[in-house]
C-alpha cells in the first residue's frame, strides 16, 4: 500500500468558479487508473492544538504500491492538474508505505 496525502492553500481572493475548478480537477485525480481510493475535501471541524486547519482541501490518494505512484505521478490527468498551480499559494505531500 502507497498512500500519498497532498494538502493545498488556495490563492485568498480567489472566485468561486476557480474554487470550483480546482475540485473538479481535484476529484479527477481519483479517477486516476492506479488509484485504489481517493478523497478530497475541506478541513474537519475537529479543534484541537495539534491539529493544523490552515490548508484550505485536502487529498488523499491510496495506491497499491510506488510503482502505481509513479503511473500516478505521469497521468494525463495529473500533468493537467498542475496546470491550475496558479490556484494555490502552498502545497504540502506527505507519502507513507
Amino acid at each position: 500500500m502507497f498512500v500519498h496525502c497532498v494538502y493545498f492553500w488556495l490563492k485568498p481572493g480567489i472566485t468561486a468558479e476557480e474554487e470550483k475548478q480546482f475540485l473538479a480537477g481535484a476529484q479527477a485525480l481519483t479517477k486516476i487508473s492506479s488509484v485504489k481510493h481517493g478523497w478530497v475535501g475541506k478541513p474537519a471541524d475537529t479543534d484541537r492544538a495539534v491539529i493544523d486547519r490552515t490548508y484550505s482541501y485536502g487529498l488523499v490518494i491510496v495506491l497499491d504500491d510506488e510503482a502505481g505512484h509513479e503511473a500516478y505521478q505521469v497521468d494525463p490527468i495529473h500533468d493537467a492538474f498542475r496546470e491550475m498551480h496558479d490556484l494555490w499559494t502552498g502545497v504540502k505531500i506527505y507519502d507513507f508505505q
